[in-house]
């Protein structure tokens, strides 16, 4: 296992990291099966596990406290918040009053007094930079939390969030969590530079592309990837961005081929060598998932190979852009766009 630092705060991190996402109702995993998993992974050398609040309405977050205890002092643990957390107007957003109420009850569920990395789950245009780094400073002088990030916060966000910690002597987030894979990657032309601007460590989710990258996405093969049962839209091959997916896939699986690289090791060794990248999140849902994806821990892909990854999908282009849960507000309300 290769070991990264977390940006400039000095945290030593696996290349390599456990999302929990699939902990508990999204994956259908029991406690026995999240045990088992985390058991694995840590012995493999992986020793950042990632999780949120609103995966599985805070289920996934008690599987992992559950899974820890006894060894917290060896992992470095994070957490996310401000999706909706039920249907309370309040109990979502990057407001202080969320923050404080959201990570209180993180840190209920996992049965710890403190995580290392508490991330802003996606950025808040009702809330101020001001406001929300406020909190976050606040939380972490009174050693609840260690650092802060943010998560698919778009490149300017993350720009304008470090010249507010500035101008506030605030504490600025030092890490971002974005969308990136082989078929994303918007974000080497934006988010990418600035995250290595300004030193901030990079955790990428859905590497694997919800499953387009692990070999379970083939022409002419029935899906087998769990996403496709919650995200069917996603792997319908009628829809143009879908199809021209697949088309890279195939592609793709000839390269890997050639290598004598699996999908998988293809696509996390892709996302592990971009020089801002810190750590890949992997989420398994089995051991065997698990096993599959930690086989990709020391691969390094040599020049040809990504040569040739980047004929078959230019640097800076997202297949699916409506997939990046980026889009700011105002392409989404006209409202926002159009003088009153």
């Amino acid at each position: 296992m290769q070991y990264r630092t977390l940006g400039r705060t000095g945290v030593q991190v696996s290349a390599l990291a456990l999302g929990a996402m699939n902990f508990g109702a999204i994956g259908r995993t029991t406690q026995e099966d999240v045990t088992a998993i985390v058991d694995a992974a840590l012995a493999s050398g992986v020793n950042l596990i990632d999780t949120a609040d609103v995966y599985s309405g805070g289920e996934s977050e008690t599987m992992v406290g559950k899974a820890i205890a006894g060894r917290r002092d060896d992992i470095v643990l994070a957490t996310k918040a401000s999706l909706p957390m039920g249907k309370d107007r309040n109990r979502q957003g990057a407001s202080r009053r969320w923050l404080v109420t959201a990570l209180e009850d993180s840190l209920r569920r996992l049965g710890v007094d403190h995580v290392d990395l508490f991330q802003v789950h996606r950025w808040d245009p009702r809330t101020s930079d001001e406001e929300t780094l406020a909190a976050l400073t606040d939380l972490q002088r009174a050693g609840k939390i260690r650092s802060f990030g943010s998560s698919t916060f778009p490149a300017y966000r993350v720009v304008q969030a470090q010249w507010s910690a500035r101008a506030n002597h605030l504490s600025p987030y030092a890490t971002e969590q974005p969308n990136y894979s082989i078929l994303q990657r918007g974000v080497e032309s934006d988010v990418l530079p600035v995250a290595e601007e300004y030193g901030l460590g990079v955790l990428v989710w859905s590497p694997l592309a919800s499953g387009w990258l692990s070999g379970a996405v083939r022409e002419g093969r029935e899906v087998t990837t769990s996403r496709s049962a919650f995200m069917p839209a996603r792997f319908d091959t009628s829809v143009p961005a879908n199809r021209a997916k697949l088309d890279a896939v195939e592609k793709l699986a000839k390269v890997a081929e050639g290598a004598g690289l699996s999908m998988i090791q293809l696509a996390l060794g892709f996302v592990t060598a971009h020089p801002a990248v810190t750590s890949a999140l992997i989420g398994p849902r089995t051991l065997d998932h698990l096993d599959s994806q930690l086989a990709a821990a020391d691969t390094v892909l040599p020049a040809d190979v990504l040569d040739a990854v980047d004929e078959i999908v230019a640097p800076g282009l997202d297949l699916a852009p409506g997939e990046k849960n980026a889009t700011p507000p105002a392409l989404l309300d006209p409202a926002l766009r159009r003088r009153g």
